[in-house]
C-alpha cells in the first residue's frame, strides 16, 4: 500500500495529494488535494474555467500532472493510459454522451466490457466455446443494464434517433459495464430535465453500495441533494471541502460564484 493511502482504510479511496498541472505559462491546477472513498458520492464543483475537468482529465490519463500525486486503491496513478482505467476499477462518462452513431444501444452497451475480455484474438476469430461463452455473458450483462436503466426497448436502436435523455442512459450503462468500484461522472445532468434530473439522483444513489461516484455537475441544486461531501474549485485551487451545508454557508464559495461584493458609489 502506498504512504498516500496508509491512512485511509476502510474500503478502496482515490487520493490526490498537491497536484498540480501547467499548460505553458498557465496554472490549471494549483496543489489540489482531495478524497473519494468507497461508497461515497463527492461532488467537485466550482466556476467556469474551475479546473474541474482538468482533473478528471488527469485522473483518466489524458493530461499528465507537472506536479503531486494520485493513488487508487494503493496503485499509483499519473502514468497511465485511458485504456487502463478499467484494470484499476476506474469508469468514467464524458460530458457529452460520447456514443457511437453506427453502432445499436445493446453493441455501445457491450463496448463497455471490451477491455475487461479474456480470449483472445484468435478464440474470437474462430468462435471457439471460450470466445462464445463470454461474448454471450457480454450480452446478457448489456441487456440486463439496459433493462435496469428501463431502456431495453432502444436495444436495437441506433443513438442518433434516440432522445437525449435516453443516450445518458446508454452511456451510465456503457460506464456500469465495466463493474467499476469508481465511478466518474462528468456532467451528468447537462441536458436534462428536472424531472429527468431526479430519476438520475436516484439512479446514482443507488450505487453506493457497489461503488464510489466522483461528480463534476454545474447543477447545484442536484449535488446539494445527491452528495454526501463536495470539493470545491476556483482558479485551480481548493477553495471548500466539506458536506454540502458547510460549503453552502462558506463566504468563499459565495464569493467565487457571485464576484466581489457591489458598494453603492462604486465607480
Amino acid at each position: 500500500m502506498t504512504d498516500t493511502m496508509a491512512g485511509d482504510a476502510g474500503g478502496r479511496v482515490l487520493g490526490i495529494d498537491s497536484l498540480s498541472v501547467r499548460f505553458g505559462g498557465l496554472l490549471a491546477l494549483d496543489d489540489v488535494s482531495l478524497r473519494a472513498r468507497s461508497g461515497e458520492i463527492v461532488g467537485v464543483i466550482g466556476p467556469n474555467g474551475a479546473g474541474k475537468t482538468t482533473l478528471f482529465n488527469v485522473v483518466s490519463g489524458f493530461v499528465r500532472p507537472s506536479g503531486g500525486r494520485i493513488s487508487y486503491d494503493g496503485h499509483a496513478l499519473g502514468r497511465h493510459q485511458p485504456h487502463d482505467l478499467c484494470r484499476f476499477g476506474i469508469a468514467r462518462t464524458l460530458q457529452g454522451v460520447g456514443l457511437c452513431a453506427g453502432l445499436s444501444v445493446l453493441d455501445n452497451v457491450r463496448l463497455g466490457a471490451q477491455s475487461s475480455l479474456h480470449s483472445d484474438l484468435a478464440s474470437a476469430c474462430l468462435a471457439l466455446w471460450r470466445s462464445t461463452r463470454e461474448e454471450r455473458r457480454c450480452t446478457e450483462r448489456a441487456r440486463a443494464l439496459l433493462d435496469d436503466m428501463d431502456i431495453g426497448d432502444y436495444a436495437h436502436r441506433h443513438p442518433p434517433a434516440l432522445p437525449y435523455a435516453i443516450q445518458k442512459r446508454v452511456a451510465l450503462a456503457r460506464a456500469l459495464m465495466a463493474e467499476p468500484s469508481l465511478l466518474l461522472l462528468d456532467e451528468p445532468a447537462s441536458g436534462l430535465s428536472n424531472d429527468e434530473m431526479g430519476e438520475l439522483a436516484e439512479r446514482i444513489r443507488g450505487l453506493t453500495g457497489r461503488m464510489g461516484v466522483l461528480i463534476v455537475e454545474h447543477h447545484m441544486d442536484l449535488v446539494m441533494s445527491l452528495c454526501h461531501r463536495l470539493v470545491v474549485l476556483n482558479f485551480g485551487q481548493v477553495i471548500a471541502d466539506g458536506t454540502p451545508a458547510a460549503v453552502r454557508s462558506d463566504p468563499g464559495v459565495a464569493l467565487a460564484y457571485l464576484g466581489d461584493e457591489v458598494h453603492v458609489g462604486d465607480q
